[in-house]
């Protein structure tokens, strides 16, 4: 539902909810904001493609089910931000939007019809330069089975600190870091803009939040980010590390890779 390619945007409501015609394919990087305008604002709100719409005082999101796989869904702002390069993000007392997509994964666990355990539940957002749509949106979906394999491989040796993970994930380079906590109580773009970026570049960034069992004795996540580069055509897209069929809990022959 991403990337810069033509993208998927024919959004239902999950069998069980109130159904609605699926939204045409859009034609422009602002399909997800008209959806938003049209959607999720207005009286009544939410309706249509849009499942849920939140307005406290700390929080403005909404959430639509993507058409791309059986279990994905895009957790946005209710208002107009253009992606991870956008500045109001960094500002103090920004909205954790990746907080409120961990919670949105319930709606993952309930397409599957099962439980999603904590270590196969992912968050993605996407860098400007490996995506088509630019309204802020975070993948809320399955890890794929080899990621979570060499997560497993490997997390010993990860700290609190970023550093470089010691294997290719999908052909490319990630930097990983541990959060301990049972919630994203600490936001982590964040942690990406001001431990490992840059604020002024953290649009060449693609950023992952993997569940994870044990973190220093507790629940916890796995933060991975990828930086452009063209040269081994990375397009700083962490979506890839997801599988939006959810094979390693469906049993599915094969993943579901992103829309290219």
């Amino acid at each position: 539902m991403s990337l810069r390619f033509p993208l998927l945007l024919s959004l239902w409501v999950l069998a069980g909810c109130a159904t609605a015609p699926p939204a045409p394919a859009p034609a422009h990087s602002d399909a997800l904001w008209r959806l938003i305008q049209r959607d999720c604002r207005g009286d009544p709100a939410p309706h249509g493609a849009c499942l849920q719409v939140e307005t406290a005082a700390d929080r403005r999101d909404v959430l639509v089910k993507d058409a791309h796989g059986d279990y994905q869904f895009l957790l946005m702002p209710l208002d107009k931000v253009s992606g991870i390069e956008s500045p109001t993000l960094y500002r103090s007392g920004a909205p954790n939007y990746f907080a409120a997509a961990w919670q949105a994964r319930s709606r993952t666990e309930r397409a599957l019809r099962q439980p999603l355990p904590r270590s196969v539940a992912s968050l993605a957002l996407n860098s400007p330069h490996g995506r088509s749509q630019h309204q802020l949106h975070i993948h809320v979906d399955c890890l794929r089975a080899d990621v979570m394999q060499a997560l497993d491989a490997h997390a010993a040796a990860l700290g609190t600190a970023w550093a470089p993970l010691p294997v290719l994930l999908r052909g490319h380079r990630y930097q990983a870091r541990l959060l301990p906590g049972a919630e994203l109580r600490a936001n982590p773009l964040n942690l990406l803009a001001y431990d490992l970026s840059g604020v002024d570049r953290v649009g060449d960034w693609s950023l992952l939040v993997a569940g994870r069992e044990d973190v220093h004795g507790g629940p916890g996540f796995i933060l991975l980010a990828t930086q452009l580069d063209p040269a081994t055509g990375n397009d700083a897209s962490a979506e890839e590390l997801q599988d939006h069929a959810c094979a390693v809990l469906t049993g599915a022959d094969a993943t579901l890779e992103r829309v290219r």
